[in-house]
């Protein structure tokens, strides 16, 4: 192949390198961000119940102090049935301690509902406190080993980009402008094998006077079918390029 077009296929080898990279990278970011937001989302479950835990608290305290009031107000009536003369009057006396009672039994009632539905969140959050514990110990050891990995394709991207900019500076601009729209339109791959009379970028016939001419010069031609630019592997040349 020709310098120009072989510059071009040396360049889009180190770029798909790199384009893997980056994919490789991407991948490990988006794991983090997943062990991330799973712990926030444990946190704000527990976050949850425990604003549960809390109003249920209150309401507890509400209603035991209701309780008292009306345990008192009991024994008020109750005291006073002894100063009480008239039989109406009693049975008057009577009926009020009745229906204050059965108001005090209701509240025990919600008070103890609210006791065992507190008692159940202090073990579920407690549990959920304690997975959580575990989830942050291990995500801490995984989110540790998959920065390593970020951190070494970082390096090896470095490294790669340093040959791409040597490689580069021997692309004019109006190759380069057309070669990254290329990249662009077509996932990343601008430049293809012409092989038996075909584009392999996108497998259709290629016509005969436009294939024969990958044979004569060191021009760009560009496949009608997908528009990327095209290049014909001579005997011997490395199949990597």
């Amino acid at each position: 192949m020709g310098k120009n077009v072989r510059i071009l296929a040396q360049l889009q080898e180190i770029d798909l390198k790199i384009d893997s990279s980056r994919g490789e990278m991407q991948a490990l970011l988006d794991e983090i961000h997943s062990l991330e937001a799973r712990a926030e989302e444990m946190r704000q479950a527990i976050s949850g119940q425990i604003t549960e835990l809390d109003g249920i608290e209150d309401e507890k305290r509400a209603l035991e102090e209701n309780l008292a009031a009306e345990a008192d107000a009991i024994n008020r009536s109750e005291a006073r049935l002894r100063d009480i003369k008239t039989q109406k009057e009693y049975q008057a006396v009577s009926k009020e301690i009745a229906a204050a009672k059965k108001v005090k039994s209701d509240l025990e009632e919600q008070v103890l509902q609210r006791i065992t539905r507190g008692d159940e969140l202090k073990v579920i959050i407690s549990d959920k406190e304690n997975v959580l514990r575990e989830f942050d110990s291990n995500s801490s050891v995984l989110k540790g080993e998959l920065q390593g990995k970020i951190e070494r394709l970082e390096a090896d991207i470095a490294e790669v980009a340093a040959a791409r900019e040597a490689t580069a500076k021997d692309v004019s601009p109006s190759m380069m402008k057309r070669y990254l729209m290329l990249r662009e339109k077509r996932q990343g791959v601008a430049i293809v094998e012409a092989r038996s009379g075909s584009c392999l970028g996108c497998n259709m016939n290629l016509p005969p006077q436009l294939f024969n001419s990958l044979y004569k010069a060191d021009n760009l031609v560009a496949c009608p079918h997908c528009q990327r630019l095209l290049f014909l592997r001579q005997e011997g040349e490395n199949a990597a390029i």
